[in-house]
């Protein structure tokens, strides 16, 4: 359906159209360029050039697919401009969280597209992003066309004005990428929403850290957890390494460190907790990180921190 003469030339009307996607897709931009600040500015840069090339949308194409289009190019453009390659030991550094109240916000009435399947939990957690930005631009976003939206060979091929045996080349590889670059162990990763007993674990989780217990926390991770802090390079592999660095940093001393209190919150469609620390001196509990929980049979196998300057993001207040 192509767009009436009101919504051609009145910019109101036109926002009013294209708004309804704009939470997709920023999902969209995330997969693309792992960060989450960077997808809010590509998801506007992408209703700017929409609105500029208005009069070229034609409707032989769906208005979604006409603005993925759009998207997706703004995307490409992007990585271009900045082009940016994990670490040697694959970390990718500028990593941010998706909160999860931007994902419940997208419309679950679009025929076109369920929203169950933009928001697939093995497709947005942070394992999955850190893998996909191992791949090369146009190839990573094959794949998430392909295999996260379920567009049709055709219609990727169309999107990125290529051949449909280019698309399908490009996928064979992405996907062989994809596999070495997921974590050994994501296979018993459930993929539904979290147990209970996945639930009482958190709850311990942040009471551990509340209370400064270091060997509370050690108990619950696995042997082999792992541990880091983009953008800071360096990751921690090893349960007593782990609480180990902590501790050596002034974790559970109040005089060195301050007093602890955490906050349960989500991102990527995994547990998060947010930490708030009262310094010695101090009278109020000031934002310091948020950590994104992994957790597998039981014990917490791995933690994504991100520094307190992502609590607006996530709908969190900068002090306590």
């Amino acid at each position: 359906m192509g767009m009436t003469a009101l919504q051609l030339t009145d910019e109101t009307a036109f926002s009013a159209l294209v708004e309804r996607h704009r939470r997709e897709l920023q999902v969209h931009c995330y997969r693309m360029l792992g960060s989450f600040e960077e997808s809010e500015d590509l998801t506007q840069e992408t209703f700017l050039r929409a609105w500029r090339s208005r009069t070229t949308y034609a409707g032989r194409a769906s208005l979604r697919a006409w603005l993925y289009r759009i998207a997706t190019n703004a995307c490409l453009d992007a990585l271009a401009r900045r082009p940016r390659v994990p670490t040697e030991s694959g970390e990718v550094l500028w990593l941010q969280p998706f909160p999860d109240e931007l994902l419940a916000s997208i419309p679950a009435d679009d025929d076109e597209e369920p929203d169950a399947v933009i928001v697939a939990r093995e497709t947005i957690e942070l394992a999955f992003i850190v893998a996909i930005q191992h791949l090369a631009p146009r190839p990573r976003a094959v794949l998430i066309l392909r295999d996260v939206l379920g567009w049709r060979a055709s219609e990727t091929a169309e999107l990125l004005d290529t051949t449909v045996a280019s698309v399908n080349s490009a996928l064979q590889r992405a996907r062989a990428s994809l596999k070495e670059h997921l974590p050994e162990r994501r296979s018993e990763w459930a993929a539904a929403d979290p147990s209970d007993a996945d639930r009482a674990l958190v709850r311990r989780y942040m009471e551990a850290s509340d209370e400064g217990d270091a060997q509370a926390l050690v108990a619950m991770m696995a042997e082999d957890m792992r541990f880091s802090m983009p953008p800071e390079p360096g990751v921690y592999v090893g349960r007593d390494t782990v609480v180990g660095f902590w501790v050596e940093n002034g974790f559970g001393d109040p005089e060195r460190f301050g007093l602890v209190r955490c906050v349960l919150t989500s991102a990527n469609l995994q547990p998060a907790v947010a930490y708030y620390v009262q310094r010695p001196g101090e009278h109020r509990y000031r934002s310091l990180a948020v950590d994104v929980l992994t957790v597998v049979g039981g014990e917490i196998a791995e933690i994504t921190a991100f520094d307190g300057s992502l609590f607006g993001a996530l709908g969190l207040p900068d002090a306590l």
